[in-house]
């Protein structure tokens, strides 16, 4: 009997002994993680246990009926039908210092909600929400034990809507959070500066297509710097706000990303439209376009229903995947349709551009879909904004091959209607002063016919009517009828060489010759000069302008007065040649001129000097053996 006593007190004694483990552990691993021994970080591996619930309610009534699971049930991203769900952790931490010792719990990105609780018998008891004095302090919260101190733990989690939501929890050292963060985020970097340096590319063409737009105020340009503008701060907020645990940094991952290129890419449908005019050359494009601005303005507004309004995030999902997928498949439409009409060359640098960023647009969506596969691949190659950002480069150069090509077809185009344009002002201009031409000619016309019709008629009847008078009065005949018919014939002669000179029939080479030749014949006939004259046997068929033809008459009369009435001559001889200029000689056997008294010849040889100045052409007077006149006008 005292040996049954003394087995049932020690049996109950060492039972006793384990009720407190047994009771702090309850349901969960017996693995305790030492906290003072965590310096920089510590992963839970097994020594945690999970449970994901839909269920709403306060913690401490759902935690009695809370069965847990060893270890973590989904490592990693987590699924999309596993976001929305509250998610509970359970670990036990243990300080086995005689001081107080103190580490931050990480549970992976992006969680907006993380709450830890200590575990006394049923009890959850909420820890202080303390956090490090960093920028991206709402991923962490401080866990504290005491010396020699154990505890079991609950967190409690809610995700951000995004499909790179990462469950992995870990302990961080309380005075290594910066360098834990810097070494998160430098594994990145070259990933970042790939992201940086097309960013500058894409800031390089906003401010060369709104350049463009402000010199030309073509609406394409604006559309395009609407699209890089989009696309690059999709990409550039990406980067810099990459596993960021902020507000700013959960909206952008939850809900701007997908709007900010929804919206890059209907600018770049809009510039499509603008740029090929498709309204104008490519209906089928333009329907194709208009699509795709209506799939992607009805998909942003379905998505930011489902993202505000409802805890449906499968269906939000499924909304911004098909909404990519749709816009692959306008992609490919084009594509076909570009082979389709391959002759047009502006199509075919788009052909290209579409194609590279179908094809690299493909393989990211790929990179999201199956992302565990993705992170297998080696440096690079397993980030899949890489493949859309070398999309997006080989689409941005084709486009300025594109933007270069169409830039020359339309010089071409401007120099042909300008040149058209110019060729028309000038046959305008041709046809209007033909028509002046015409006009003038017919008024020289109608003036020289009344001359002759009217004056003509007239003077010879004077002249007629002063000849019978001096017959009739023989020797009694008064002077002033002598001076009458004398005035007659000269006004006669004049006005004939007036006619001559207005009648655009005349304005020929060949008749200013004869014309010269007849007049100056008979000049000299009946006075005590002898003319000769030498011409051109054959003179060339040309047209001399009434005014040029009239001029050179008039300075050749002018030549001839003065020769009769101040030379002293007996000889005038007349010498034309004809090559590339008409010159006209005429030189008298006479005294000659004083070249030094030229000016008091009067206004005769300033108003041959000045005729043949109007028409373009030269007047010279030299003493040679008497006075040598030359008349020269360029044909």
């Amino acid at each position: 009997m005292r040996f049954s006593r003394f087995f049932i007190s020690n049996v109950c004694f060492f039972c006793l002994l384990l009720l407190p483990c047994s009771l702090t552990a309850q349901d969960s691993s017996h693995v305790y993680l030492d906290i003072s021994k965590v310096i920089l970080e510590e992963r839970f591996n097994k020594d945690i246990s999970s449970f994901y619930t839909t269920q709403k309610g306060a913690i401490n009534e759902l935690y009695p009926r809370m069965v847990f699971e060893p270890g973590i049930q989904h490592s990693g991203t987590l699924p999309n039908d596993w976001v929305t769900k509250r998610i509970f952790l359970r670990f036990n931490v243990c300080n086995n210092t005689d001081s107080n010792s103190a580490v931050y719990f990480c549970p992976g990105y992006y969680f907006t909600k993380i709450n830890l609780y200590r575990v006394e018998g049923n009890q959850l008891i909420p820890l202080p929400d303390i956090r490090p004095a960093i920028n991206e302090r709402d991923g962490f919260r401080l866990i504290e034990l005491g010396p020699n101190d154990s505890a079991l733990l609950v967190t409690e989690l809610s995700g951000v809507k995004t499909y790179n939501n990462l469950l992995r929890p870990r302990v961080i050292g309380k005075d290594h959070v910066t360098a834990f963060v810097a070494q998160l985020h430098g594994k990145h970097n070259q990933q970042n500066l790939i992201t940086y340096v097309f960013c500058g590319l894409l800031l390089m063409m906003i401010l060369f297509s709104l350049t463009n737009f402000f010199q030309g105020g073509n609406k394409e340009f604006l559309f395009y710097s609407g699209y890089a503008l989009f696309m690059g701060g999709l990409l550039f907020l990406q980067t810099v706000f990459h596993l960021y645990a902020s507000p700013f940094g959960f909206f952008i991952e939850g809900y701007l990303d997908f709007l900010l290129q929804a919206t890059g890419i209907i600018f770049y449908m809009l510039f499509m439209k603008k740029f090929l005019n498709t309204d104008q050359t490519h209906p089928f494009l333009s329907k194709l376009y208009n699509t795709g601005i209506s799939i992607l303005v009805g998909s942003m507004l379905l998505y930011t229903v489902l993202h505000y309004f409802t805890g449906n995030y499968v269906l939000e999902y499924l909304v911004e995947i098909l909404s990519k997928v749709l816009l692959l498949t306008l992609i490919l439409v084009y594509l076909v349709y570009s082979i389709r009409n391959w002759k047009e060359k502006l199509l075919r640098y788009l052909f290209w551009g579409n194609l590279f960023l179908f094809i690299f647009s493909t393989i990211s969506q790929l990179g999201i879909v199956y992302d565990a596969q993705f992170r297998k691949l080696p440096g690079l190659l397993n980030a899949s904004i890489i493949y859309y950002e070398l999309g997006l480069f080989l689409e941005l150069v084709l486009f300025l091959a594109g933007l270069n090509y169409k830039n020359r077809r339309n010089i071409i185009n401007e120099t042909k209607e300008k040149e058209t344009l110019k060729a028309q002002n000038l046959l305008k201009e041709y046809e209007k002063e033909i028509a002046v031409y015409k006009a003038q000619q017919e008024e020289r016309q109608r003036i020289s016919a009344d001359m002759h019709d009217e004056l003509g008629a007239g003077m010879t009847a004077i002249r007629l009517m002063s000849e019978i008078a001096r017959n009739k009065m023989k020797e009694n005949t008064p002077i002033e009828i002598e001076k009458i018919s004398r005035s007659a014939d000269d006004v006669l002669n004049k006005m004939n060489a007036i006619i001559w000179s207005m009648n655009s029939g005349n304005d020929t080479l060949d008749n200013l010759v004869s014309y010269i030749r007849s007049y100056s014949l008979e000049y000299f006939d009946g006075t005590n000069v002898e003319c000769r004259l030498k011409a051109p046997d054959q003179i060339p068929d040309r047209e001399l302008a009434g005014d040029k033809r009239r001029n050179i008459f008039l300075c050749l009369k002018e030549t001839l007065n003065n020769t009769l009435k101040h030379a002293e001559a007996s000889l005038v001889e007349i010498d034309i040649s004809i090559g590339n200029e008409l010159c006209i000689r005429i030189a008298d056997n006479g005294k000659g001129i004083d070249l030094d008294k030229l000016r008091q010849f009067g206004n005769g040889l300033k108003n041959i000097a000045r005729r043949m100045e109007s028409i373009g052409g030269s007047y010279h007077i030299e003493n040679k053996k008497g006075t040598v006149t030359t008349l020269i006008l360029p044909l």
